[in-house]
């Protein structure tokens, strides 16, 4: 082939890369809107360039280094076999990388901590706890505080710290609104926090983003944060109109199947942690929840008083004897 077919072949192919790569312009992790996502997306951006700054010079370098030593006829180029070694360049190919690996370590470890999604937001207002529940295929979405239930659609107040409290009643999912953070794995007999915030009200994008059969591809959520008073009108309407949801009502609904959204005036007390007991004799270290927990050691203080007090009673009942 004549070296002009061969340019032009070349100019042809890296239009039509760049025409195709063009279509990935619009990300939604790099389009964040909460405090997560934003840094999340810092950490991304910071990334991709130190990376650039060693990665762009290689390319470039590659591509001179051919063009210059390529065989040709005529070629005046300077020929040094016997070259085996330089300490400048030796010097410069390492020690870039490592002080660039040294920064982004520290980078990353910084941001790693600052993000971590069990660790609660700060803010003036008070945390809301939404509990999920990964189906085949589908998402159930319990309110504790408000006492309804969802399908496949979740609403919450913009400004408000959400506390996602996660598990499974089948295969192994993962949770992700890509706008408000990074994805959280929901796995059965384990109950994992995930602590997401909505700076401003809008619609988002919400997916199970892990294979669990069939029709995993169809496991989209629509994530709407709203003012808080357009969030309690939502949810007296579901408390006029909507169903509560029964035992046999969820049992019907973990049938594998795809269904629209629904949503539940009630639900049964302490569903989510019995889904997540049904499989605490595999999963012992991930069976309780925050709220659980919460409750069980107010027992344990409640069984502490009563003691205290069975033992007074008793006390003073032998000093009466004696008497």
């Amino acid at each position: 082939m004549p070296t002009k077919w061969k340019r032009l072949t070349a100019l042809a192919t890296m239009v039509l890369t760049t025409a195709l790569l063009s279509g990935c312009s619009n990300m939604m992790v790099l389009d964040p809107k909460g405090p997560i996502g934003a840094q999340q997306r810092d950490l991304i951006l910071i990334s991709s360039i130190l990376c650039a700054v060693i990665l762009v010079p290689v390319l470039i370098m590659t591509f001179v280094i051919a063009w210059r030593y390529r065989d040709k006829p005529g070629n005046k180029s300077k020929y040094t076999p016997k070259w085996e070694h330089s300490t400048k360049l030796e010097t410069i190919w390492w020690g870039i990388p490592i002080v660039i690996i040294g920064i982004l370590a520290v980078i990353t470890v910084r941001y790693t901590y600052a993000t971590e999604p069990s660790k609660p937001l700060e803010s003036a207002n008070e945390t809301m706890v939404i509990q999920v529940t990964s189906l085949d295929w589908k998402w159930l979405f319990q309110y504790p505080e408000q006492d309804i239930a969802t399908v496949n659609y979740l609403q919450f107040p913009a400004n408000v710290p959400i506390r996602f409290e996660l598990t499974s009643d089948a295969p192994m999912n993962s949770f992700w609104i890509p706008q408000l953070g990074g994805q959280m794995y929901t796995m059965s007999g384990m109950a994992m926090k995930l602590h997401l915030q909505a700076d401003e009200p809008g619609s988002f994008f919400g997916s199970g983003a892990n294979f669990t059969g069939r029709e995993f591809g169809k496991m989209n959520f629509e994530a709407k944060a709203t003012t808080q008073e357009e969030f309690d009108a939502w949810v007296k309407q579901i408390k006029s109109e909507s169903p509560a949801l029964t035992l046999e009502g969820y049992s019907k609904l973990a049938e594998q199947g795809v269904t629209h959204e629904q949503s539940f005036s009630s639900f049964p007390e302490g569903l989510f942690n019995k889904i997540v007991n049904k499989y605490a004799s595999s999963h012992q270290h991930g069976a309780k929840t925050e709220a659980s927990t919460d409750k069980q050691e107010k027992s344990e203080k409640d069984a502490e008083a009563a003691d205290s007090t069975a033992d007074g009673q008793e006390g003073h009942d032998a000093n009466h004897a004696g008497h």
